[in-house]
């Protein structure tokens, strides 16, 4: 089982790193598009102002009273654009200046000299690179093209810097996810490991108080087997055997109660009652045990308290602690009972003047199966009484304490939220 549990959170982390992962690669994929996208855009449109201000440069200096040739070829060679590079072509497509160019930017140039403008692309030697063309005709009439062409490495510089720097952090955070996916896995997995093991403590348990009587059952039965026997014997057999089921009966009964409540197939109601006459109707009942144990039980303060919640299950709770009260409590002892409201709070008090409890055994008498030394050589029981008690008393949001002293006697308190 601890293995399971093991590959759990290994499984658990996995997903949490491989779903970070997936997020990432989406996300880092849609900024390197977008990112190389407008990196692109903004290059055309830097060879777009570029070859229009060579246009207006050439036709300021034309103005001037410089020749239009010479204002051309100055305006194209004075014009610095920082990454990029400017051409002038003349009116059949032949180099002005500079006079070495790449054939695909003289195709550009006999284009636009056609259409007017032109944008292309093309691939060489040393790389990706952008052309935007443009004709324009001076006031002498002369009709030039001027082109402005740019490398895309510088694109593929900065996305590679974005990549580069996209990676590492992507790298880090993978990391602090699997350490903060681990932590939560191990997180994740406690309860079920918690219920697991209580689960087998709780069968382990409940194997172990089945046992003895179902030890007695087969063994009466195969005694009271073995030869013929007088009516009598088989009669006493058959009691002892009566009782055992008895016994098992109880045991399977508060199993199924337990087992019922925290599953929720037994659903809580929370409806609005009075605590006093529930713990007037239990202690009606319990007055019989207590009357054949020779323990006195009595009321003391009963005043009318409203509460909410399931009613069969409250009485379920008093009866328990009543009954523990008067078996724990010796012949000629007592036991009182209470029921007010100090503060505005249901309370119920149920204070005996048995056996008491040890300090080292009281933090386990809400465990299941548990019951101290004392109290196994009085009574016979399960311990699943105050177990049962409790998850009832969780189940309404209400709060039950035991306060003791070896003894001397146990006072039991159950507060419960206002009903207003």
């Amino acid at each position: 089982m601890d293995r399971s549990l093991a590959r759990l959170r290994h499984r658990l982390t996995a997903y949490y790193v491989g779903s970070f992962a997936a997020i990432l690669l989406l996300v880092g994929g849609g900024m390197y598009w977008v990112t190389a996208r407008e990196v692109e855009q903004q290059l055309v449109r830097t060879l777009h102002a570029a070859s229009g201000d060579a246009v207006r440069a050439a036709q300021v200096i034309e103005g001037e009273g410089v020749p239009t040739h010479e204002a051309a070829m100055a305006a194209v060679e004075e014009m610095e654009v920082p990454g990029s590079e400017l051409f002038l072509f003349d009116a059949k497509g032949n180099p002005v200046t500079p006079q070495q160019v790449e054939p695909q930017v003289r195709a550009a140039a006999v284009a636009a000299l056609a259409r007017g403008t032109v944008d292309a692309g093309y691939g060489g030697p040393g790389g990706e690179w952008r052309v935007h063309a443009r004709r324009f005709t001076m006031r002498g009439g002369r009709t030039y093209v001027a082109a402005a062409v740019s490398d895309l490495g510088q694109i593929e510089a900065q996305s590679l810097r974005l990549i580069e720097t996209f990676v590492a952090g992507a790298f880090l955070a993978l990391v602090l996810v699997a350490v903060l996916g681990h932590r939560l896995a191990v997180l994740s997995v406690r309860p079920v490991d918690l219920t697991l093991r209580q689960m087998r403590r709780f069968l382990g348990d409940a194997a172990h108080e089945l046992r003895t009587p179902i030890s007695v059952l087969r063994g009466r039965a195969d005694v009271a087997l073995q030869r013929k026997r007088q009516p009598a014997e088989y009669r006493a057999a058959l009691e002892v055997v009566g009782r055992e089921a008895e016994a098992m009966g109880r045991i399977v009964d508060d199993l199924l109660t337990l087992a019922r409540v925290e599953s929720g197939v037994r659903a809580v109601e929370h409806e609005p009652l009075y605590l006093d006459d529930l713990v007037s109707d239990a202690v009606a009942s319990a007055g019989v045990l207590a009357e054949s144990r020779g323990v006195r039980l009595s009321v003391g303060e009963f005043d009318e308290t409203a509460a909410r919640g399931d009613a069969a299950l409250l009485r379920q709770l008093l009866m328990i602690v009543l009954q523990n009260a008067v078996k724990y409590t010796p012949q000629r002892g007592e036991v009182r009972v209470d029921v007010h409201r100090p503060g505005g709070i249901p309370t119920v008090v149920v204070e005996d003047t048995g056996i008491g409890i040890a300090p080292a055994e009281l933090p386990r008498v809400f465990e299941r199966f548990y019951r101290g030394e004392e109290a196994r050589a009085i009574t016979e029981g399960a311990g699943l009484g105050l177990s049962i008690a409790r998850r009832i008393a969780e189940e309404h949001h209400a709060r039950i304490a035991v306060h003791s002293e070896p003894g001397k006697g146990t006072r039991v308190t159950l507060t419960f939220p206002s009903a207003g």
